[in-house]
């Protein structure tokens, strides 16, 4: 996300100081957030000291003030900005930086029996197989084998030396690296930690009955999510056992594991 955005802000003829090089006019910007351009430049057309904040007050970026409180003026965006805050805001951000492909890049091997459209990125060394069908934007790094018979779809990012088994389907999620989807997984709308091994059969639910927003419980208390569709948030060193459920925005804490035919329908930290 810093490479991106320090892109961006090239781009848009801005340049880049260290700490002791900031001045009055210098954007303040946090790495963790989602900024538009626009809305960065009407910050810096401001002949004040303002921060920029999103609709729900989050602050995005700041000038002109050691801290962002310090600020005498504020302004408010409806642009497409957001802070990255919880895990499911990777997912909103994944969707974002993944739309901005325009080119196919294949560097690994597809079979001739592989269907793949749309902005496809694919990593050295990574190897599609057979009856695979892969519908961009789709990000897969190196060293990484899909399928064969397997299904990727949606804003989908997967890391290097990663594994999608016969007949697995990931849809709109981030997968990093060193993880394991066995064959005959549904993963969908979630974010799957480093060196994961889903059981065969495991399946994501995501989303709820009544169409209403996902809730997450976070330290206690229920954080509206934003999003209609959110399937699991599972941590590092996670190992579900064959034919496990996973109830939609279930979160599973660092090497957690279920046993064969569990369903979890509630957070596992």
């Amino acid at each position: 996300m810093k490479d991106l955005l320090e892109a961006d802000l090239r781009a848009a003829g801005l340049q880049l100081v260290e700490p002791r090089d900031v001045g009055e006019h210098t954007l303040r910007i946090p790495i963790d957030n989602w900024l538009d351009m626009n809305a960065l430049m009407t910050l810096g057309s401001n002949q004040l000291s303002a921060r920029l904040i999103d609709v729900d007050g989050n602050i995005l970026a700041w000038k002109g003030a050691e801290r962002p409180e310090n600020c005498a003026d504020k302004i408010v965006t409806e642009a497409n900005c957001f802070a990255v805050l919880y895990p499911w805001d990777l997912l909103r951000m994944n969707e974002e930086v993944l739309a901005l492909m325009d080119e196919t890049s294949l560097l690994g091997e597809v079979s001739p029996l592989a269907s793949l459209s749309g902005c496809i990125r694919l990593g050295n060394g990574s190897r599609i197989l057979p009856g695979t069908v892969i519908e961009g934007p789709v990000v897969i790094g190196p060293n990484s084998q899909i399928g064969p018979n397997a299904y990727i779809r949606g804003a989908t990012s997967i890391g290097a030396n990663c594994y999608v088994g016969n007949g697995a389907e990931v849809k709109n999620s981030i997968i990093y690296n060193n993880t394991y989807i066995s064959r005959q997984c549904y993963v969908g709308d979630s974010i799957i930690g480093t060196h994961v091994t889903l059981g065969a059969g495991t399946c994501t639910e995501n989303h709820r009955h009544d169409g209403r927003h996902h809730v997450s419980m976070i330290q206690g208390k229920p954080v509206n999510t934003g999003r209609l569709k959110l399937g699991a948030i599972l941590g590092d060193g996670v190992r579900t056992g064959v034919n496990t459920s996973l109830e939609a925005g279930v979160k599973i804490g660092i090497a957690r594991t279920t046993q064969a035919g569990s369903y979890v329908g509630k957070d596992l930290l």
